[in-house]
């Protein structure tokens, strides 16, 4: 896939990939989480309005943070989405509880729902389903669900897909009788290839929640790697591999403008294409993610209702 430059090149086609790049980027998504969102000053001066800020909840980290972390955003103007990672959560009094600290304090009617990455759940919960169903997110205005679309091992553990899709379409069949927004967030990844055939295989199952895909912001090589293989990134790292081979690109700092340009020329060529939009995850930086976006046309903040 050839990599679009949109500051040397000129004509009708490079004026149409950054017009469909920016039309992809409009709307974007980014995930912080308290000690990151803690070296930003003012998410003002860095983010277009609107923007919907995820906040990753890790395993330890108090709630008073994330709560704190929820508030000072929400307060900055920005519709906040905090995760409830499932494996973390002992039991419905506490999930009970952390809900309510997040309407009370901050606001919030939005949220990401998933499994988490821990191996052995802290309590009754192991996964997003049994979240929504206990009925407490209901009344929220959006609620999101994780996706994989380069398998989940700790999930599917003989490298297949067949346990996420039925997970899947549960959720799908969820979205259907609940009047709370539904959207797939997924897992970053590289290459564009097989992001395409996995919203595809989606579409063909009858999923038809709209994706919402995971991007790995700038960064050094070594850390997109390192971040890559610790969260189970699969096929597409090789992107990264090859890239770490050639000594003149080792040292220069990854940007995603390959992987997202090609998403982005396939929706404006593929209308009802079910990728909706771009979710940052700013592993080099929030700053250099935003100015990153800022510089391919991302600033236009979120369209309204999305």
């Amino acid at each position: 896939m050839a990599l679009f430059n949109f500051r040397r090149e000129s004509g009708p086609a490079t004026e149409a990939n950054a017009a469909a790049l920016e039309d992809f980027l409009t709307g974007y998504s980014i995930e912080v989480m308290p000690r990151t969102a803690e070296k930003v000053e003012d998410f003002r001066a860095l983010l277009p309005r609107g923007t919907r800020v995820y906040i990753a909840h890790i395993e330890g980290t108090p709630i008073e943070d994330m709560v704190a972390t929820a508030r000072r955003i929400a307060r900055e103007g920005f519709d906040v989405m905090p995760h409830f990672p499932a494996r973390i959560i002992p039991d419905k009094a506490t999930l009970a509880d952390w809900i309510a600290r997040y309407r009370g304090e901050a606001g919030v009617r939005q949220a990401l729902l998933l499994g988490g990455g821990v191996s052995t759940p802290a309590g009754e919960f192991d996964s997003s389903m049994q979240l929504i169903e206990t009925g407490l997110f209901d009344g929220f205005d959006r609620l999101h669900v994780a996706g994989h679309p380069e398998g989940n091992k700790d999930i599917d553990k003989d490298g297949g897909d067949a346990i996420v899709m039925r997970a899947l379409a549960w959720k799908q069949a969820y979205s259907e009788r609940s009047d709370a927004r539904m959207a797939i967030a997924t897992q970053f990844c590289f290459d564009a290839e097989p992001v395409i055939a996995w919203a595809n295989r989606l579409s063909a199952a009858g999923v038809k929640l709209p994706v919402h895909i995971g991007v790995a912001g700038p960064a050094k090589l070594q850390t997109l790697i390192k971040y890559a293989i610790s969260c189970g990134v699969g096929p597409s790292l090789h992107v990264l591999q090859k890239r770490a081979k050639d000594v003149t690109k080792l040292l220069l700092p990854y940007e995603p403008t390959e992987f997202v340009s090609a998403l982005a020329a396939h929706k404006a060529a593929t209308p009802g294409f079910n990728i909706e939009q771009v979710h940052f995850f700013p592993l080099g930086g929030i700053k250099a993610n935003a100015q990153w976006v800022t510089e391919h046309g991302g600033a236009a903040g979120r369209p309204a209702n999305s």
